[in-house]
């Protein structure tokens, strides 16, 4: 009824123009009165824009309205697009629409000086439009191709992943009148895109009725600026916030071109020098009305969470999360939206803004959640669960409630980064100080079970706290905020708390010791033991119970992943304390230690437990569970999320322990690590370097060995993993030359180490392929294992 009522007053709105007709040309025509009116000629299909001031900066944002559904190409339904200042200038015959050039200023009152400046570089001119009509200083222009062009690159995208060639058929493209809408602040077009072309991909084949023809929705927002004097406040690396970041020609000498300052919404106190204050106007932010119960009221919890935070910086109810209205556009920028997003498999969630190239002020909040999260999180309960459905088939309510769990912490975290604020990797080491963290699953063992008891955080951290007052806090006159900032940043650092993020927590090139990606507790390697225990319970508990009546055994296999590289995060997290550092985004006088290695004694115990996913009799699927994986039933084949084989349709557990062991070497091993590992021996002799890890490398794997037969060829598929990375760091071209000094001398010792233990067909390849290795070392290519399946507890987000 609420659409209807929209749709009857859209019609009512252009029937009756809301004003008087300025053109000849339009007065037939449907109108649309609001930021900027504009015309649709039902005759000809097209829509008319009339421009009234000239020289006006406005912002325009495009995206999509409707998507591909691939996570692989990344065209989702809310997709945002740029946002670009833009205005209107006549030259002629013609009005361009000219994008300045934001990122090189002069903020200064000589008007000369910022023309010096805005003369020097290149501004863009979007494009160029007839003036169809002229009158009272008001002009009429065509802007139906602006509209209904691929301003997203949809079909760019699909080039570039190679899914075919495209290109954007208009007569099967349209307008899509309930969504084009007119407002005071804002103007909103919606059109349907179709693309033609020949397909060439899976990726466009599986989600596409008639692949050929690829139809989404493109939509365009024309929006009023703020028109307030936004309050930048400084950007601190500390701070866990997002720089916004222009050069400033009319800077002195003295000081830095960079002007940096933090993205934030604008919040103010009703009163300033209250200690808690109501805003002026609240943060809201609105689910999306498509959202089912319970993921509905789970989002609705964990986004109000982050109220908790601004109750800490002296707000009262200053962050608000309410339901859509149903007749309201999430792509409107009037709403901070939280969208929940279908895709044909599982993808990243993610959380994006609209932000005023000017001032780096956050205008919407807009945020995008892959609905397919939460089934792994209920994959990940099911198969941890000890006889789940031994006794009936409708005991899921354990696996839903830590599935909605994690929903809550998603929901707070992508919001999080619409809000501001950045990724904190390093927060699980302060008893989970973060939502901006990802957190993986936490579970402990309980006799023979898992409890899930405390699998994910229940509200907002304290680190959190720290960054809404950095970013938000409004501070009476008079204060010094500098001053005042500072004090927030050196009381969390006193407290303890750590911040690093992304580029700093990567598996490949991360080097901090304490930051990263879907780990748990304050030592890595302890954790890691402890995960392989948890790892060793729950498989030893798999059975068929895991499935419910009547479900093929094909199923029960695609339950079994997960657990079986249940470690895997926490691989990662100890692969990057060897050779690691310890470090912060320090500042003079800070008070904080810049830089320095970790100490042999915490890389040395990183290398005992990372060593045991090396280790055969640790992660080689016991012999009693392969009776449970039968070859695939006919209309349940394997997916990406299954492990591959290499035997055709039987399972294939040594190439299962051949990728787990692949990815355990392929970052201890990572060429970036073993060069760290070349200049911590040169300035520490007493640590570790590249030779002791490599030794202590040969030594767990091909210097071990195992009296059962199944084990030691789970070992030997190991071990040819070991050897071809100890080959590709001295072949490897972007390393120190003494990393493949180092690698080649110990293949050297490696050869006469199997010369000398005996003549096995394993002993007698290895020594084979070291020597072929040997004469054409330039010719050499790490042999690709089966792909790892998709695995992650939670997604990556865009803003990162």
């Amino acid at each position: 009824m609420k659409n209807s009522v929209s749709l009857l007053s859209l019609f009512l709105m252009a029937c009756l123009g809301l004003g008087a007709q300025t053109f000849e040309k339009t007065k037939d025509f449907q109108k649309f009165s609001g930021y900027f009116n504009f015309f649709y000629d039902d005759s000809t299909d097209k829509i008319y824009l009339q421009v009234d001031d000239l020289e006006k900066e406005f912002l325009y944002v495009y995206a999509l309205s409707s998507g591909v559904g691939s996570n692989d190409l990344g065209l989702d339904r809310g997709q945002l697009g740029n946002e670009q200042v833009v205005f209107f200038r006549k030259a002629g015959t013609k009005l361009l629409l000219i994008q300045p050039n934001l990122t090189f200023r002069a903020i200064t009152d000589n008007d000369l000086e910022r023309k010096a400046v805005e003369q020097a570089f290149a501004k863009s001119v979007l494009e160029g439009f007839k003036i169809e009509e002229e009158s009272d200083g008001s002009y009429l222009i065509d802007f139906t191709d602006f509209l209904m062009r691929d301003a997203h690159g949809v079909s760019n995208r699909l080039k570039m992943r190679k899914q075919g060639s495209y290109n954007l058929d208009k007569s099967k493209s349209a307008w899509a009148f309930d969504r084009t809408k007119a407002f005071p602040k804002n103007v909103e077009f919606d059109v349907t895109l179709t693309f033609k072309g020949d397909p060439q991909g899976y990726f466009i084949r599986s989600v596409t009725p008639t692949p050929g023809l690829v139809t989404v929705a493109q939509h365009h927002s024309l929006i009023a600026l703020p028109e307030y004097e936004f309050e930048k406040r400084d950007f601190d690396p500390r701070s866990g916030g997002y720089p916004f970041s222009y050069y400033d020609y009319a800077t002195p000498v003295q000081e830095s071109l960079i002007k940096r300052s933090t993205r934030r919404h604008h919040l103010e106190k009703k009163d300033p020098n209250a200690a808690v204050s109501e805003a002026v106007e609240p943060i809201i932010y609105y689910l999306d009305n498509g959202t089912p119960e319970p993921i509905r009221s789970a989002l609705l919890d964990g986004g109000k969470w982050w109220n908790q935070a601004f109750e800490a910086a002296g707000y009262k109810d200053a962050f608000q999360m309410k339901m859509l209205p149903d007749d309201a556009d999430p792509l409107d920028v009037r709403y901070n939206v939280v969208q929940w997003v279908h895709r044909s498999t599982r993808g990243w969630s993610y959380g994006s803004s609209v932000v005023d190239p000017r001032t780096g002020e956050i205008l919407k909040g807009h945020v995008s959640l892959g609905s397919l999260r939460i089934r792994q999180d209920f994959l990940i309960a099911q198969a941890l669960m000890n006889k789940p459905f031994e006794e009936r088939d409708d005991n899921y309510e354990p696996m839903l409630e830590m599935a909605l769990a994690r929903i809550r912490q998603l929901s707070a975290h992508e919001i999080g980064h619409t809000l501001g604020f950045t990724h904190n990797f390093a927060a699980s080491t302060n008893n989970r100080a973060s939502v901006m963290d990802y957190p993986h699953p936490q579970f402990e063992l309980d006799g023979d079970d898992i409890s899930f008891a405390n699998a994910y955080d229940t509200g907002i951290g304290e680190w959190d706290k720290v960054i809404v007052k950095y970013a938000y806090t409004d501070f009476p006159e008079g204060t010094d905020e500098k001053a005042a900032l500072n004090a927030i940043l050196k009381e969390a650092q006193d407290a303890g708390l750590r911040y690093i993020s992304d580029q700093d927590a990567r598996p490949q090139g991360g080097a901090h010791y304490l930051a990263h990606l879907w780990d748990n507790g304050k030592s890595a390697s302890e954790e890691l033991d402890a995960m392989l225990a948890i790892r060793k319970q729950a498989i030893d508990n798999f059975s068929i119970d895991n499935i419910k009546t009547g479900e093929p055994y094909s199923v029960l296999e695609d339950v079994f992943v997960p657990i079986y590289f249940f470690h895997r995060y926490q691989t990662e997290a100890v692969s990057k304390i060897v050779g690691g550092l310890d470090y912060n985004y320090a500042v003079k006088d800070g008070g904080q230690t810049p830089v320095e290695m970790v100490s042999k004694a915490v890389q040395e115990d990183a290398m005992e437990a990372i060593l045991k996913t090396l280790d055969a009799s640790v992660i080689a699927i016991p012999k009693d569970k392969l009776a449970l994986f039968p070859p695939r039933a006919i209309g349940f084949n394997r997916t990406r999320e299954s492990i591959n084989s290499r035997t055709g349709v039987s399972f294939d557990a040594l190439a299962a322990t051949e990728t787990s062991a692949d990815m355990t070497l392929g970052l201890l091993l990572h060429p970036q690590r073993a060069s760290r590992l070349i200049q911590q021996k040169s300035l520490d002799k007493n640590n570790l370097g590249l030779e002791e890890v490599l030794d202590e490398v040969i030594d767990g794997t091909i210097g071990s060995s195992h009296k059962d037969a199944y084990e030691a060829e789970v070992q030997n598929t190991i071990n040819y993993r070991v050897l071809y990375h100890i080959m590709n760091l001295a072949a490897h071209n972007e390393v120190h030359p003494q990393v493949n000094a180092i690698a080649n001398q110990t293949l050297g010792e490696l050869k006469a180490q199997l010369l000398s233990s005996g003549k096995s067909a394993t002993a007698s390849e290895m020594v084979r392929r070291i020597d072929a290795f040997a004469k054409e070392p330039s010719e050499f290519k790490l042999i690709p294992v089966e792909k790892i399946p998709d695995g992650s507890p939670i997604g990556m987000d865009c803003m990162d």
